[in-house]
């Protein structure tokens, strides 16, 4: 079988179908028709199983425990945000089969050819190395609560078994999510059951106001919207003709109700005082009968490899994104496993202190998501009566330039972040005058980028358009 390195334009070779076990060759060079197949439908699980894991459930404990909110307020932050970060997730995947490429060569739109690698290659650091790092650690602490085995075997464990999946490729991470999905679902479901008989619903918080209420409601839309990099990735071995309104509903609602379920869980089970000195699954774990305990935390491991599965992958995507003249033996397979020892790398030394170094990186993901997003969208709007066949062309052109979307995308990062940070290492100007602002870096961020770039697009659409 022949086919082209990793990030040509070059359409591969129609040999990979729909063949389940065997190794995707296939980087960022559009998918040709005869390699499309499968349904929308497929979208549903997996965007579901990658967020019915702990991490999920952390989003909620930290807005009870870390931002101050009752279990009431703590949801409708986590629904509203979750909400929003799905929504795009639905737009972005229609891209997918209407191109056939990873969502991040689809920026190529927004930010020229050449612009394009500052966003595709924060997006393989995010994914392959944070997200990755985020989710092998708390799967390390389930095997260790499970078998007593050390935190690094345990770790060194469960990122064998997601490189592997995300070494085989797109087919074989589809069907793992289709499989796991049920079993996560039963799990979770009868850990909620348990969760909610003994959780304190009624408590008033401790006093976290509408700052604490804007920091979840970030903290959500950022770990809903983390995915919207990656949206296409997913979709784009679709067929062409695949139904448009069942492609934005089934990533959306795989995603919304997975995290929105799993999340405000998270937030009544913090609720429960926690034994002293647990780690953060053992805490979650405590209040369960020792049966449904050992299931949870082996739903916990089988939940990060379903999300890490697709961090992987996507970070190799971002990669071949690049558009950079790869040798060929570094192709899609063999980016995964520098991505997946990288991403290791980074969770063997956040091990000591997972929980604030989880808080702090749910910020930052939408410190960047947040901007770029803007810009994405507004592009995706202005193309709407672009032939497809011009846009094609456009992906695979490398003098294409678009300074506008670096310039709003840049902005969007420099005005938020100084004056709306507000983390523990660093506070930005506005938070720090007016606590109650809590942190809305990622909504400003959208919004100067969206607007800026919308500006700029119409002043230099005689040019480049």
């Amino acid at each position: 079988m022949t086919t082209a390195p990793a990030g040509s334009a070059t359409a591969i070779a129609p040999a990979y179908g729909d063949k389940v076990i065997a190794v995707e060759t296939a980087g960022s060079e559009p998918i040709p028709d005869s390699e499309r197949h499968g349904s929308p439908l497929q979208l549903l699980w997996t965007w579901a199983s990658p967020n019915i894991k702990f991490a999920t459930v952390y989003i909620g404990v930290i807005s009870v425990l870390f931002f101050g909110l009752s279990f009431w307020q703590a949801t409708a932050a986590l629904l509203l945000g979750t909400a929003l970060g799905a929504l795009t997730q639905g737009i972005l995947s229609l891209d997918g089969p209407r191109f056939g490429v990873p969502q991040m060569a689809i920026g190529r739109f927004s930010f020229g050819y050449r612009g394009n690698l500052l966003p595709s290659g924060v997006n393989a650091l995010v994914a392959g190395v944070g997200w990755f790092a985020v989710n092998s650690v708390s799967a390390a602490f389930a095997l260790n609560t499970l078998t007593d085995l050390r935190p690094l075997p345990s770790l060194l464990v469960v990122v064998a078994a997601e490189i592997v999946i995300g070494f085989v490729g797109h087919n074989f991470v589809h069907a793992f999510e289709k499989y796991a999905f049920p079993a996560l679902a039963v799990v979770f479901l009868l850990a909620g059951v348990w969760t909610f008989k003994e959780a304190d619903l009624g408590g008033s918080g401790a006093g976290g106001g509408i700052g604490g209420f804007l920091l979840a409601f970030s903290t959500a839309w950022g770990y809903a919207a983390g995915w919207n990099p990656g949206a296409s990735d997913y979709s784009r071995y679709l067929p062409r003709t695949a139904n448009r309104f069942r492609t934005v509903l089934y990533p959306a609602v795989g995603l919304f109700v997975s995290i929105a379920v799993v999340s405000v869980i998270g937030a009544a089970s913090a609720t429960i005082v926690a034994p002293e000195g647990a780690t953060p699954t053992a805490a979650f774990t405590g209040h369960l009968p020792s049966w449904l305990s050992h299931l949870v935390l082996l739903a916990i491991i089988l939940g990060a490899v379903s999300a890490n599965a697709l961090n992987v992958y996507s970070s190799a995507m971002s990669i071949t994104s690049l558009g950079l003249k790869l040798p060929p033996w570094l192709g899609r397979g063999a980016i995964v496993v520098l991505c997946g020892l990288a991403g290791t790398a980074a969770a063997w030394t956040s091990l000591a202190d997972a929980g604030h170094a989880y808080e702090a990186f749910l910020l930052v993901i939408a410190y960047w998501v947040g901007p770029w997003l803007g810009v994405v969208l507004v592009e995706r709007w202005r193309q709407a009566r672009t032939p497809d066949e011009v846009l094609s062309l456009r992906i695979s052109d490398r003098s294409f330039a678009n300074w506008p979307g670096i310039a709003a995308l840049l902005t969007g990062i420099v005005v938020s972040v100084p004056l709306f940070s507000n983390q523990e290492k660093y506070v930005g100007w506005v938070p720090e005058q007016w606590p109650s602002f809590g942190d809305i870096t990622c909504l400003v961020g959208f919004a100067v980028s969206a607007g800026l770039y919308a500006v700029l697009r119409r002043a230099d659409q005689p040019t480049s358009a």
